[in-house]
């Protein structure tokens, strides 16, 4: 789409108003693959000010000239990387020397305070501050900033900060963070970030529910028997290996993005969909989850599979690691809406596909009509949220099959977006970078929601600090824990195929 600057985007929503954005981390991965493709998808959609400007902030030395050359290298090779989450036939050089004009760097050390001492006399008006680098970096940065005055707001102007995941590594060190930013400044002066929400597809999920009369009127205990939530990656930890031994896959998915793909499919209707009702509705769900047990859980870890090398195997990696590169947990929701009904939450990597659903199954009819030999092949309706790399949704239901006698059989309708819905390539990240800059915290998180979620797995935090996690094949679906898991109630996880 063009670039406008007349006040008004292609679109016809209003573009933000004029800030700085200042990321922390310029030189890293997520400013290269993430940050600034987002940024020339906001220029080229109209929704970037004419007065907007970007400071990157990094360790490494480096210059302005250097650094807009190699994110411009970046964003070329993106167009030869259908994998990449930035993808795009071409780059429009119009967008990016739009984008590109604005970048500037800083060079300093986070814990100097003469880096804040330099910022400051950059700094005018209104600033968004981006932390794009590691936990261990997030409360010294807010703290250096408010000691240089750099998050004191005046009259028509915002000082706000974007904070990157993973807030905090249990609930005490989450809340500890949390003190931290509320002595720095207001509540609302942060933007806790999960980038799960920032795709159309999460955001539509309340769009599905709540302006559909077909699908609220049964969104209850009384007609679903349980939810399954599937977020399966193919690749293994890549060069993180150091970062994730000290994560795991269970705190790296399930408190942040798990939690908020539950949260889109269990809140109660908010009052409006302003930030205050849609984050109360959130953490007043995640305060209703019962503490997951250990027996409720199963924690994997890969193996050697695929032509693929075991995690141990991997670089950063201990030969001796247990950390668990693959979660499944049953949640069980003590409210009206949801009591009896579990959800089965799963994650790994190296896993037989890359695939990202929320699968709402069905109770059978309460008549006994199917029942018996002409109703053994009955199976329960289904409606399937697919979020990545498919999106869409599907229906699975029954008719009855042709010929003579009542005898069903399951057919299964939907829809993709992309066939309705032509957008640019996208990130994600575009609505939540926007969002940050108009002061709109909807689908950011709340330091509530946040320290409940936390609340929810530290039985498991506690319990895997020891033991050993159970080795599934690269290339499968997970370990055959996870299949216990879900079949000691009954049930069965979806096929999860290449």
């Amino acid at each position: 789409m063009p670039i406008t600057v007349d006040g008004r985007s292609a679109s016809g929503t209003a573009p933000a108003p004029a800030a700085t954005l200042v990321i922390f981390g310029a030189g890293g991965d997520l400013t290269r693959r993430l940050l600034v493709p987002s940024l020339y998808n906001l220029a080229g959609s109209g929704l970037l000010d004419p007065g907007f400007a970007v400071i990157g902030v990094d360790h490494s030395m480096s210059s302005t000239e250097r650094w807009r050359r190699d994110l411009g290298a970046a964003m070329q090779s993106f167009t030869r990387d259908p994998a990449a989450e930035f993808h795009a036939e071409r780059i429009d050089a119009r967008a990016w020397r739009w984008v590109e004009q604005r970048l500037d760097y800083l060079q300093g050390d986070f814990e100097s305070p003469a880096l804040y001492e330099g910022l400051e006399r950059r700094l005018k008006g209104s600033v968004l501050f981006y932390l794009a680098t590691g936990e261990r970096f997030f409360a010294g940065i807010v703290e250096r900033l408010a000691a240089a005055g750099l998050l004191q707001e005046q009259e028509g102007a915002f000082r706000r900060v974007v904070i990157e995941k993973p807030f905090g590594h249990d609930l005490a060190s989450s809340r500890a963070l949390n003190r931290q930013l509320l002595a720095a400044g207001r509540d609302g002066q942060f933007f806790r970030i999960d980038h799960f929400l920032g795709k159309d597809t999460v955001q539509s999920i309340l769009a599905l529910r709540f302006a559909n009369r077909l699908y609220e009127s049964v969104w209850s205990r009384r007609h679903i028997d349980h939810v399954q939530i599937t977020a399966a990656e193919t690749v293994g930890v890549e060069a993180r290996g150091r970062f994730y031994e000290g994560t795991g896959a269970l705190r790296d998915m399930v408190p942040n993005h798990l939690f908020q793909l539950f949260c889109m499919t269990a809140m109660e209707p908010p009052a409006t969909f302003d930030a205050a009702s849609v984050r109360k509705e959130k953490e007043n769900l995640l305060k209703a989850l019962r503490p997951v047990q250990p027996e409720k859980a199963v924690r994997g870890q890969y193996g050697a599979g695929m032509g693929k090398p075991a995690y141990r195997q991997e670089k950063g990696v201990a030969a001796t690691s247990r950390t668990e590169t693959f979660a499944a947990l049953e949640l069980e929701i003590d409210n009206p809406r949801w009591a009896g009904v579990p959800f089965f939450l799963r994650t790994g990597k190296r896993l037989a596909a890359r695939h990202t659903e929320i699968t709402v199954c069905f109770k059978l009819p309460e008549a006994k009509l199917f029942r018996g030999a002409a109703g053994q092949a009955l199976q329960p309706d289904r409606l399937r949220l697919l979020l990545d790399p498919v999106r869409g949704v599907r229906t699975d239901f029954a008719v009855k099959r042709p010929g003579p006698g009542m005898r069903p059989g399951t057919v299964a309708t939907g829809f993709d977006y992309d066939d309705f819905f032509h957008e640019p390539a996208n990130v994600g990240y575009e609505t939540l970078i926007y969002d940050a800059l108009v002061g709109d915290a909807a689908l950011f998180q709340s330091a509530g929601g946040i320290e409940a979620g936390w609340a929810a797995v530290e039985p498991l935090l506690q319990a895997w600090s020891d033991g050993e996690p159970e080795i599934y094949p690269a290339g499968s679906a997970g370990p055959a824990g996870a299949d216990r898991l879900i079949r000691q109630t009954g049930r069965n996880w979806l096929e999860l195929a290449a």
